[in-house]
């Protein structure tokens, strides 16, 4: 007999196109249509209602990009509907593209009493009418309407082409959509079943190797189906094609088969290619499928992250909402991942990491009395060595992503593990091996899941999230399907439906010494999102900034009974801020729409803070004719303790000449130089020296130039607002000659031009400050180029010390591995640092994240580090203007010798000292004091109970043991050690003298005070 398994298949997949999928619906009868577009933005049902609906036809053309379309739906369901064998249902084509669901039109299916339904989205079009919400059967009267968004596709097809339709501004006004079919259809249970069943045999079957019987036998199988269905009547013998398929579909699974806990989900991006206020349509949306799903099915359990995305649907869909906390109270809607957004965890300062799940566990825990214990985070691009320590000290133990499995250099070894963070803290991690958190529980995605296992011998289990994701949607009746016909079937790994907390259990249980990963979980992929939309990621760290200083003078001021502390205020900034963290605003890949809106919010949050910085300087200075500088950092800054304000110090700038050096030009060049540093500039403004008085070393490396503008070709091969690829390095030019070079009060400015751009390098030295100043004024026009700023060092380092969130990270320099030529761009916060034993030098910025170390030999036995910052880039996709315009970016490099000069460097450019002119002429005691200078005050503030205790956050800063003094200017009367959400930890406690206390390298320590 010769191999016909081909000719086969093909007849198989035909048959289903061509017989089966066809006959899915018996007969179906066209309702009445009329419609109302929304003039703007999109309005409340209540609102909707009564405005004045027009009959439309299959046809019509209906909404601009980013419309609404209201439909109101109406007619009387035929008395003969309903046959035996058949459900009636709404069947709604609002004229879906092939594209990917969440990426198109969508609908959300109302009752005319303003109760949400269930939403109508591409393969999720139908809506049941004989269970949960609707009671609508043979001879009723159907009346429904379809809130309908004409989202434009922005790039589901990911060829990454310039596109206008993220801007409102230039979206167009034509209509992007076709109404198709509104119908009430009969849908055929058995044909229906019967597809799935075909669709899950021909998807394992392909799965399976041809050697192997059972492929065989399930190609037999379908082939018998085929014969025994009559294509003159597919109804009426769909059942003959069950019975054909039922002896492969009842053979059990091998007892060694894999075994994937499937969990629901839909990972619904809280901004991407569309703005936040569709966000929260779509959050409305996929949780009503989700809802109308679990009405069917009882063992169905839906896992959903970001508090944020709750509070949206308790705030617009309180109806909505009330029945969600019914379903999470039977632990079936699960609340999983204790964030306020899944947000990105390269750039977020430490503090804001820590609020994500301040804010995110405080909402769970208020609203339905429960608090996730696994940090979910399936799409981030790249996992900070600070995360298991913050993780385990907000009381959660497991740790869930899958980003990683998409390096494209190399393949994570693990896919459950022990993560290790750099203060020695471990959690209990698991990617998902299926390689996807959007399954949809296909043969191919669960024979992937089991073939790349990575812990085989030592355990068998894994987790799925399945669901339509990025634009919501969920999970569908297909999909629940699937997972009915493998949960024990022959050659398929084992099903079972479950929630992330049983998974975790599972297999913690099972795995009993896991393999452990030491440091950041480096994703070798977009590392562009380290520097695009520069506005953006400024914003945020200016913001971080702000709400620390708002909260520690607050405190201070409300510690000392000058002032209500503003609880309700901070904590609405907070939100805002938390929010465009998320994984696709903060990092720059999101469409015009959502970076303008995040600017906006920017500006508004910066006068609020600013408002509340300045009240509580005020009460704390007093009134009266004299100058009090402030100084919010945790290190002594232009003569002013650490959290603390000083008079004196002002008179001490006031009776300077100036406060900066001026720059003076000789026959060489400019020269800028203090007691502690002296730069160099030649005559086109290049900076080529600077020396460390005290050392007498030099900073820059012999015959280089430091604070060089270099443009690079930034021309990635594709995900271009995201990557950077490794050839951009083979296209560079550099800014060496200069418009003009002129001094300016006290400030040397160097002008360049490129191109349609404007550059404006101005360097200036404090007196008594040992860095050098450098600010990059930039009005850029260039388009798919990187702006980078480069500093060859006359250093040879082995590592270079970036900082992260409560600590820093040490990258090795030299390329010896896979591994180490993949980290070729690298994520710091406010510094990075190179150096020897007993010299080094700090690069310092004000809101740049992307950097990149390499280091060469020089001709003379020398070796030099250079250490570059990535200043800007030029992507066309998602947003073809994407850092455009004017920017001003700060920088600051100098001698130092350790990192906690470093940081000392880093804390000074981020949070300048602020000075109050008409003060009453006193100093202002820090309200928190700490005698070691490796541990660093990251946070003083109220404590979120509103209970007046004064919360303090600290870590140690260097790397090492530390034991400090906490000194606390104000009566107190106990102290007691807490985590990070505040609640009493069995560890130590105070109640007179002075606060002593041991951190281990990298602890943060929270320690709660009564006052009083």
């Amino acid at each position: 007999m010769h191999d016909n398994s081909s000719l086969v298949e093909g007849r198989i997949d035909r048959f289903v196109r061509d017989r089966l999928v066809p006959a899915l619906h018996r007969r179906s009868h066209p309702l009445v249509v009329e419609a109302w577009e929304a003039p703007g933005e999109p309005v409340a049902f209540a609102e909707a209602v009564t405005h004045e609906f027009v009959p439309v036809a299959p046809g019509t053309a209906w909404s601009k990009p980013w419309g609404t379309t209201w439909f109101h739906v109406t007619g009387t369901v035929p008395p003969d509907f309903g046959t035996a064998g058949t459900r009636l249902e709404l069947l709604v084509d609002l004229g879906f593209s092939s594209g990917q669901p969440g990426f198109q039109a969508e609908g959300l299916v109302w009752r005319p009493d303003g109760v949400v339904v269930k939403a109508i989205e591409p393969r999720n079009d139908a809506v049941p009418l004989d269970v949960g919400l609707l009671d609508i059967g043979p001879g009723d009267f159907l009346d429904l309407y379809v809130e309908a968004a004409s989202n434009p596709d922005v790039g589901s097809d990911w060829h990454f082409a310039p596109t206008a339709v993220g801007d409102p501004a230039t979206a167009g006004e034509a209509p992007l959509y076709v109404l198709g079919r509104i119908d009430v259809v009969e849908r055929d249970v058995a044909v229906w079943e019967l597809e799935r069943d075909t669709w899950s045999l021909v998807g394992l079957m392909r799965e399976l190797p041809a050697s192997l019987p059972r492929r065989a036998e399930i190609l037999r199988a379908l082939e018998r189906m085929c014969d025994v269905v009559d294509v003159d009547d597919v109804a009426g013998t769909a059942g003959r094609g069950r019975q054909a398929l039922a002896g492969v579909l009842a053979s059990p699974a091998y007892a060694s088969a894999h075994r994937i806990t499937a969990v629901g989900h839909a990972h619904i991006d809280s901004a991407w290619l569309w703005p936040t206020r569709e966000t929260v349509r779509k959050c409305a949306r996929t949780f009503s499928n989700v809802l109308q799903l679990m009405d069917e099915h009882p063992d169905f359990v839906f896992a959903c992250s970001s508090a944020q995305q709750f509070a949206w649907i308790a705030e617009s869909y309180p109806e909505l909402f009330e029945r969600i906390r019914a379903r999470v109270a039977e632990g079936r809607f699960v609340p999983v991942g204790g964030m306020w957004v899944e947000s990105d965890t390269n750039m977020p300062g430490g503090e804001a990491l820590v609020r994500q799940f301040v804010q995110g566990k405080g909402f769970f825990l208020r609203e339905f009395g429960l608090e996730p214990t696994e940090v979910w985070l399936p799409d981030s691009f790249g996992y900070s060595a600070a995360l298991p320590q913050i993780t385990r000290a907000v009381g959660s133990d497991s740790f869930l992503t899958q980003k990683i499995s998409w390096n494209e250099t190399n393949r994570f070894p693990h896919h459950s593990f022990l993560w290790e963070g750099i203060d020695g803290t471990r959690v209990f991690t698991h990617f998902p091996p299926t390689d996807t958190y959007n399954s949809d529980l296909s043969a191919a995605d669960l024979a992937r899941a089991e073939r790349q296992y990575a812990e085989k011998g030592f355990s068998n289990v894994s987790m799925t999230p399945f669901g339509w994701g990025d634009g919501g949607g969920g999970p569908t009746r297909e999909m629940l399907a699937a997972a009915a016909r493998t949960h024990d079937l022959e050659g398929s790994p084992k099903v079972e439906l479950g929630s992330p907390a049983q998974f975790f259990e599972r297999a913690k249980a099972e795995l009993e010494h896991p393999a452990i990963w030491s440091g950041e979980m480096y994703l070798e992929l977009h590392r562009g999102t380290y520097t695009t939309q520069a506005k953006t990621k400024q914003g945020n760290r200016r913001s971080e900034h702000l709400l620390r200083e708002a909260e520690l003078w607050s405190a201070t001021a409300a510690a000392r009974g000058m002032l209500d502390y503003p609880y309700d205020a901070l904590d609405t900034i907070w939100r805002t801020v938390l929010l465009q963290q998320f994984h696709d605003i903060l990092p720059g890949s999101s469409i015009a729409w959502v970076h303008q809106e995040a600017e906006r919010n920017y500006e508004r949050i910066a006068g609020e803070l600013g408002g509340l910085i300045d009240a509580a300087q005020r009460a704390l200075a007093g009134r009266g004719e004299t100058r009090v500088v402030f100084n919010a950092a945790p290190v002594e800054a232009e003569g002013v303790p650490a959290l603390g304000a000083s008079s004196q110090a002002a008179a001490d700038a006031r009776g300077a000449a100036a406060p900066f050096v001026q720059p003076l030009h000789d026959d060489e060049g400019w020269g800028i130089e203090n007691a502690l540093v002296r730069a160099r500039f030649d005559e086109s403004g290049l900076l080529v020296s600077l020396v460390d008085v005290a050392s007498g070393r030099e900073v820059v490396a012999p015959g280089e130039a430091a604070s060089v503008l270099q443009i690079f070709r930034d021309t990635p091969t594709s995900w271009d607002a995201w990557d950077i690829d490794e050839h951009y390095t083979h296209n560079r030019s550099e800014l060496r000659s200069p418009v003009s070079v002129v001094v300016r009060d006290d400030v040397l400015e160097v002008h360049h031009e490129n191109g349609g751009s404007l550059f404006v390098q101005r360097y200036w030295l404090a007196r008594d400050g040992a860095d050098l100043q450098i600010e990059t004024v930039v009005d850029w026009h260039e388009q798919q180029k990187l702006l980078k700023l480069a500093f060859p060092l006359d250093v040879r380092a082995d590592v270079a010390s970036s900082e992260i969130q409560f600590g820093h990270l040490d990258r090795p320099i030299a390329v010896n591995t896979s591994w180490d030529s993949a980290r070729f761009e690298t994520v710091a916060h406010r510094w990075l640092h190179v150096g020897e034993p007993g010299f080094g030098v700090v690069v310092a910025n004000g809101s740049t994240y992307g950097h990149d170390v390499t280091r060469t030999t020089r001709e003379d036995g020398g070796t030099t580090t250079l250490v570059r910052e990535s200043l800007l880039r030029a992507p066309l996709f998602p947003d073809p203007h994407a850092d455009q315009g004017r920017h001003v970016l700060r920088t600051s490099i100098g001698p130092a010798a350790g990192v906690l000069d470093a940081a000392g460097a880093g804390y000074r450019l981020n949070v300048p000292v602020r000075t109050i002119d008409d003060a009453a002429g006193h100093d202002v005691e820090p309200l928190v004091r700490v005698s070691s200078p490796a541990v660093f005050v990251e946070a003083v503030k109220l404590a979120d109970d509103r209970s007046g205790d004064l919360v303090v956050r600290l870590y140690e800063a260097q790397g090492g043991r530390a034991t400090t003094t906490i000194d606390v200017g104000a009566p107190w009367s106990q102290a007691w050690r807490t985590d990070l959400l505040e609640r009493d930890l069995e560890i130590a406690s105070w109640e007179a003298g002075p606060i002593e206390t041991t951190l281990r390298p990298f602890e943060i320590v929270t320690l709660r005070v009564r006052l009083g």
